[in-house]
């Protein structure tokens, strides 16, 4: 039977077996604590608590730059069928998976490790499909049948996104009609992801610490855990809620709202026994999208104004010549 894991070690040895490649530090997976992101119930969204109700969502956004909510509109047997769409595409052999046209998707759609990664730091413990929201629709089964499970979470997420977005802008003098001219359905993508078993010994995350570089992301994850985010200094691993999405706050909408927003650093700990899914929506902009501070409770802006293309070619480079995204501080006044 062909091995469905990706062959981490044996693609990157002298990163596993080399001792001056390796962390050989205790802190890396120290977790000061498990926490509940901040819960926003969308059922209780009405015309008498609306106010009270973007208050509490802004305020989430601007301590924890996370939040969880419930009563979405998603039903559970989505991410159920969902889950297991996922597993029948990653349990397929790995030589079959890094095919092109696998799913009838683009070759670089499939990825996994670090290819860049010059020590285990930077090395991730995971395989993913990156896949942009127009080609979800060729996403085909064994037998050419759509993924639909799979569709329809990226539909529904899409809304979902949007009108997080627009509520968020609500307090800061933002146009909400914003999102809807510069971010299209076609700029966006899904990132289905697969957290093999690792164990710790091998001093690995399955992801590396970072920000999103989008407004927002809508984040399924099963039962499992492993997300963890930093707050004051502090690593803290977020208790997992299968019935629950997690929105985080993106760089894009930390620029947009001068600072107010915070984007913040998340992980993943890959589970030592047991093998963790997760599906990630990103709700980005077109590249040639504005993203300009607001000058609203923080004066004057802090931002230069940037487009996206020109935000990820930066990332771009300084990937290229550090190994890490830089991020947001390149666009700093």
């Amino acid at each position: 039977m062909d091995d469905i894991e990706p062959p981490f070690e044996e693609t990157y040895p002298t990163l596993f077996h080399n001792s001056t490649s390796r962390a050989n530090d205790k802190t890396l997976f120290a977790v000061d604590e498990e926490c509940e992101l901040p819960l926003i119930d969308l059922a209780r969204l009405n015309f008498w608590s609306f106010d009270q109700w973007i208050e509490e969502m802004a305020e989430a956004a601007s301590q924890w730059g996370f939040f969880q909510v419930m009563n979405h509109g998603i039903p559970q047997k989505v991410f159920e069928s969902m889950r297991k769409e996922q597993m029948k595409i990653f349990h397929q052999p790995f030589r079959k998976k890094s095919e092109q046209n696998f799913m009838n998707l683009s070759a670089d759609s499939y990825r996994w490790g670090n290819p860049k990664a010059t020590s285990l730091r930077q090395f991730l413990w995971s395989e993913a499909f990156h896949i942009p929201v127009a080609d979800i629709s060729k996403l085909e089964d064994e037998s050419n049948n759509p993924r639909s499970s799979i569709g329809l979470f990226a539909t529904k997420a899409a809304n979902l996104a949007e009108r997080l977005a627009e509520y968020l802008a609500h307090n800061l003098m933002i146009k909400s009609s914003y999102f809807r001219d510069n971010c299209l359905p076609s700029s966006s993508y899904l990132r289905m992801n697969r957290y093999p078993p690792c164990l710790p010994s091998f001093e690995v995350l399955g992801l590396i610490p970072h920000t999103d570089s989008d407004f927002l992301t809508i984040l399924y994850q099963d039962h499992v855990g492993g997300l963890q985010l930093k707050k004051d200094g502090r690593w803290l691993s977020v208790k997992p809620n299968p019935n629950v999405l997690i929105v985080n706050v993106g760089d894009l909408f930390q620029a947009l709202s001068n600072g107010v927003y915070k984007s913040v650093e998340h992980r993943v700990v890959s589970h030592p026994k047991v093998e963790r899914y997760s599906v990630a929506y990103f709700y980005c902009p077109s590249y040639e999208a504005v993203i300009e501070s607001t000058e609203n409770i923080i004066k004057p802006a802090i931002y230069r104004k940037f487009s996206f293309r020109e935000y990820k070619q930066q990332i771009q480079e300084d990937v290229r010549a550090t190994g890490n995204k830089v991020g947001l501080s390149r666009f700093l006044l």
